[in-house]
């Protein structure tokens, strides 16, 4: 950094001082500004919400959620790919329905009705991952957009008007100490700061109704998906009832057992020489007393971790259900390694990383904030 460059630094350093501790009153911006300032922060902290609530809705599954977060919608929408790469849980109980659908057989009335139901789940996973990139393409990307440009842009030039600001207060104090050129100078560039930063408010703020395209594109996605699961289960329903009514039409058979045979015993033999067996002593006081206390004991987990790093401990069994989580005992102690949302956490288990939720662990030793 230049020698101008540190005497400039160091002067916003010491107007910034003198305001928090000196009370000094620095510059102040018009009305107009400061309401203008506020509604982008309110629309900034707004559209990062929405972000993160709106993948939640589509997938609540945080291995899911990341792969929705990574996925490539234009590769989607050219037909390079069939499939945003994370199953949905309508098309995995699809799958386990007609699994055991087939294994039942023909003849079987709730075999058939699996194999429709687990058909109509199947298409049913195929039009949410069509909502999935539709909310992917014109919802959430579009808004990511907005937070990676324009307002990051905005802050940008918020924090480059504060400096310019307490560069020019600082040398308004010392009038007469200093160059009337460089005063100048620091003035005209707080003005012009002051005016790109509120071009780029006003801009953002009157053409909202960008925003307002994007969620309708959402609703419209949603509406879609809902329009076609209706249609979809009813075309079911139908199937199902109707099955229904012709296995009631049907006569039942009746079970007829089938006649028994006659079964030869034989003669009883004696394995200790023909003498009748003695019947088993009973087991005294002092040895039921023994075996009662004789429970087994819990070992220690394997590969616990050391209690310096963070940690929690299985208060139930949990068995995954998706790819990408991480499944353990009661009792077994996780190693934690990050927090994705305030119901579920990331770990490792025997040398095995997945995701788990917060709800059956005792934490031990929490991440650091």
């Amino acid at each position: 950094m230049s020698v101008a460059g540190l005497k400039k630094q160091f002067y916003k350093a010491s107007q910034l001082v003198s305001e928090k501790v000196g009370g000094a009153e620095g510059t102040k911006l018009d009305d107009d500004f400061k309401e203008m300032e506020k509604k982008v922060d309110v629309t900034s902290k707004a559209v990062a919400e929405v972000l993160v609530r709106t993948i939640e809705y589509l997938q609540p599954n945080p291995a899911s959620r990341a792969k929705l977060t990574m996925l490539n919608t234009v590769s989607k929408i050219r037909g390079q790919v069939k499939n945003p790469g994370y199953p949905q849980s309508e098309g995995l109980l699809g799958e386990c329905m007609i699994r055991h659908g087939k294994e039942l057989g023909g003849e079987s009335n709730f075999g058939d009705a699996l194999l429709d139901a687990g058909e109509s789940m199947k298409r049913l996973a195929e039009v949410k991952d069509s909502l999935d990139i539709e909310v992917k393409q014109n919802f959430i990307d579009p808004l990511q957009n907005l937070c990676d440009k324009d307002l990051k842009e905005i802050q940008h030039h918020l924090k480059k008007l504060e400096g310019r600001r307490l560069d020019f207060d600082y040398k308004k104090k010392r009038q007469g100490k200093i160059p009337d050129e460089e005063l100048r100078q620091a003035l005209e560039k707080f003005e012009e700061s002051k005016e790109v930063a509120e071009t780029s408010m006003h801009n953002l703020l009157e053409t909202d109704v960008e925003q307002v395209s994007q969620l309708s594109a959402l609703v419209d996605a949603q509406l879609d998906y809902h329009r076609q699961a209706v249609q979809i289960l009813e075309e079911l329903a139908e199937k199902l009832k109707r099955r229904v009514r012709e296995a009631s039409s049907r006569p039942r058979r009746e079970y007829k057992p089938k006649p028994r045979e006659p079964y030869d015993l034989g003669e009883p033999e004696q394995s200790n020489g023909g003498f009748p067996c003695a019947p088993a002593p009973k087991a005294t006081a002092t040895s039921s007393s023994f075996r009662s206390s004789d429970k087994p004991i819990r070992t220690p987990s394997r590969n616990m971790p050391p209690l310096d790093q963070p940690s929690c401990k299985a208060l139930y069994d949990f068995e995954p259900e998706n790819d990408g989580e991480l499944g353990f005992h009661e009792g077994d102690v996780i190693t934690l390694t990050n927090q994705i949302d305030e119901n579920w956490y990331e770990g490792m288990l025997h040398g095995q990383s997945g995701f788990f939720p917060l709800s059956y662990v005792e934490v031990l030793v929490p991440l650091p904030q």
